[in-house]
């Protein structure tokens, strides 16, 4: 088959629109785009449908109802706007069509996987020889992470999971902050551990665990804490935490979904100080790193212990090269992800990557001091780039309308949440396109909100 030049010129074109758009189109799709969406509702068609009306029906009814998450006013959740070179990456990734499951089938993807697993760890502070494998987002990097802690506790406990099963299984503690995020918890889930088998550890009110309000330790417990709360950005002590668990042979596990990175920021990495001292850590690079989705990353200081758990043998599959890709998570088959997050570290570089992330932390800095002018109370410590409010009068109701018109209005999105017993809402800023101009845009919303 050609290559289609129609198709693709298109294509440009389409995506050309939609990047001139993110700065003034609403952030949250018209009713009547929503709607629109139906059209997609027909029959299985029975014949062929040329490639280029397939793409310019995506474009006109999908395009117009797509939610602006790249957009700098998108502050709900904590979503990543992608850099366009990681889409231009993405792009040529999905041309080439690789599958980085083995050397043999993507030599580009596994070496790239080396080199950004290499610059990560640099980063990061982190062991040279750690393992790492290129997941899909929070909850596989943590289930991928977890799955390899206790494979090595039951190794070391002489006992072999994949032949005898988690039913004969030695008993293993899980220690978790009272505020941990959920994907941890559904990571257990799927490993097979029910909510009864974790301990809950009390948290302060910055959601950050309580190191006296720890149970005692032992070499078969896994400690999960956090490198940046989901509603106050706040820091776990990792050296507290990891010295406590070092002395009892106990592994730590750090949640960085968003937070880890904050180690490659220069004037804000002192809130991460210790990390690097836990046994496995899990981040997101669709979030701070603003590379597609999906794309998270899963780190084990104990290489091997990712190989035993994960390795699949099958005579078919070859073993050449380097570092084999499948060896270190749990799929087989698999986009190969780690090109574009090599693709935004070469761009960006490690000053770059860290003043993209400074800058997203002094807007929240500084978008709440204007929101405690015109109302607002600040509910946490805004330390990284979240911003958890609510009104002075705290009237939860009228929060809720001053904050649905201004989502109705399609200027900004902030995202609702359950902070200290309360429904408040959250702004993250996770986006390298966020500017002042942004900012100001979303404040002036809010502004006439209130008035209204």
């Amino acid at each position: 088959m050609s290559f289609d030049v129609e198709l693709f010129k298109y294509i440009c074109g389409a995506a050309e629109e939609f990047e001139n758009g993110l700065a003034t189109n609403p952030v949250v799709p018209p009713k009547k785009a929503i709607e629109n969406l139906n059209i997609f509702d027909e029959a299985m068609p029975t014949e062929k449908t040329p490639a280029l009306d397939v793409v310019k029906m995506l474009h006109e009814i999908g395009g117009p109802a797509t939610t602006l998450s790249r957009s700098g006013r998108f502050f709900g959740f904590v979503v990543g706007g992608t850099l366009p070179v990681s889409v231009a990456s993405s792009w040529l990734t999905s041309t080439w069509d690789q599958n980085a499951t083995l050397t043999m089938l993507g030599y580009t993807a596994a070496k790239l996987e080396q080199v950004s697993r290499k610059w990560i760890v640099q980063m990061l502070g982190l062991p040279e020889d750690c393992g790492m494998g290129f997941v899909t987002g929070a909850t596989m990097g943590a289930f991928t992470a977890l799955s390899a802690a206790r494979h090595k506790i039951y190794k070391n406990c002489g006992y072999d999971l994949k032949k005898g099963g988690l039913k004969k299984a030695p008993k293993i503690r899980f220690v978790i902050s009272e505020d941990i995020h959920a994907t941890n918890i559904s990571a257990l889930n799927y490993m097979g551990h029910g909510s009864d088998e974790m301990e809950f550890v009390a948290v302060n009110d910055q959601g950050l665990i309580i190191i006296d309000k720890m149970p005692a330790l032992d070499a078969q417990t896994i400690v999960i804490i956090q490198a940046g709360n989901i509603n106050s950005g706040a820091f776990d002590d990792f050296s507290k935490v990891c010295a406590i668990a070092k002395k009892a042979g106990a592994w730590v596990h750090v949640d960085g979904a968003f937070g880890g990175w904050i180690k490659v920021s220069k004037t804000r990495k002192h809130l991460a100080q210790g990390m690097e001292l836990a046994d496995s850590w899990s981040i997101d690079c669709h979030k701070w790193l603003n590379v597609p989705y999906d794309s998270a990353i899963a780190i084990c200081r104990d290489r091997n212990a990712f190989m035993e758990t994960f390795t699949i043998s099958a005579s078919y599959l070859l073993t050449d090269g380097e570092r084999i890709p499948n060896n270190f998570t749990p799929e087989l088959s698999r986009r190969a992800r780690g090109i574009d997050v090599w693709a935004a570290l070469k761009h960006l570089g490690k000053d770059g990557f860290g003043q993209m992330i400074d800058q997203c932390c002094d807007h929240a800095l500084n978008f709440s001091k204007e929101l405690e002018k015109i109302g607002f109370t600040i509910m946490n410590d805004v330390v990284i780039n979240q911003v958890v409010f609510c009104l002075k009068d705290n009237d939860d109701q009228r929060l809720k309308r001053v904050m649905e018109r201004v989502q109705e209005g399609g200027e900004a999105w902030f995202g609702p949440t359950k902070w200290q017993n309360r429904n408040v809402f959250r702004m993250s800023v996770s986006s390298h396109e966020t500017t002042k101009q942004d900012l100001e845009v979303a404040l002036g919303a809010i502004k006439k909100a209130l008035t209204d």
